[in-house]
């Protein structure tokens, strides 16, 4: 299963990933506004939380949050680093939360590493545990063209241009709100986000 291979990918290289990848000082203030500015109250529910360096920065903007990831060794680091803010192992893909139980869901490439049919059932996930009104943050690696994989230094990843993966939400229940314009950790690896919110209705709308 892609779960496990992407766990043992991240628990492999876990020490690096914190060095590099994991504190507040590694985030982009452009991301971190971004995301500030649409996950305004809580509960807020950082998914794939990593480290618990986002899952903080929420929490030090005055945001209740909690961190849920499948890597133990990230939640045990974020645990020890961040000890007033609840941290627990867990999948995106059956979140042990219940319906319409949170206002704000962070998912800052946490879904980048499933293949994009995989992509609808997290979502309906998510939607799950959303209240109506709610928002969803997501970040992920963007392509101009098309959506495809690409060799991410921990596992294979996928990109996705910025319009299809906004088309894959709206099918999944949830309306634009705002995108962060692509830019890029470096040349090869473009990235943006789009800020949703949780249509109040069953009904799915179309673009």
């Amino acid at each position: 299963m892609i779960d496990d291979t992407v766990r043992a990918a991240y628990s492999d290289l876990h020490e690096l990933y914190i060095e590099v990848c994991g504190s507040p000082a590694a985030v982009d203030p452009d991301d971190s506004a971004f995301v500030l500015r649409h996950l305004t109250e809580g509960p807020v529910l950082d998914l794939g939380c990593g480290p618990g360096h986002f899952t903080h920065i929420l929490t030090e903007a005055g945001i209740a949050a909690e961190g849920l990831d499948m890597v133990p060794e990230f939640i045990e680091h974020a645990r020890a680093t961040y000890p007033g803010i609840p941290f627990e192992v867990g999948s995106i893909r059956a979140v042990d939360a219940p319906d319409e139980s949170v206002a704000g869901l962070l998912s800052w490439f946490s879904l980048i590493h499933l293949p994009p049919d995989e992509i609808p059932g997290v979502l309906a996930e998510l939607r799950r545990i959303l209240r109506p009104g709610g928002r969803l943050v997501v970040g992920f690696f963007t392509d101009e063209t098309a959506v495809e994989p690409f060799p991410h230094k921990v596992t294979t990843a996928y990109r996705w241009p910025v319009d299809t993966f906004a088309e894959v939400l709206t099918s999944a229940g949830f309306t634009e709100l705002d995108r962060l314009t692509p830019h890029a950790f470096d040349a090869s690896r473009p990235y943006g986000a789009l800020a949703v919110t949780r249509q109040a209705s069953a009904r799915r709308a179309s673009r």
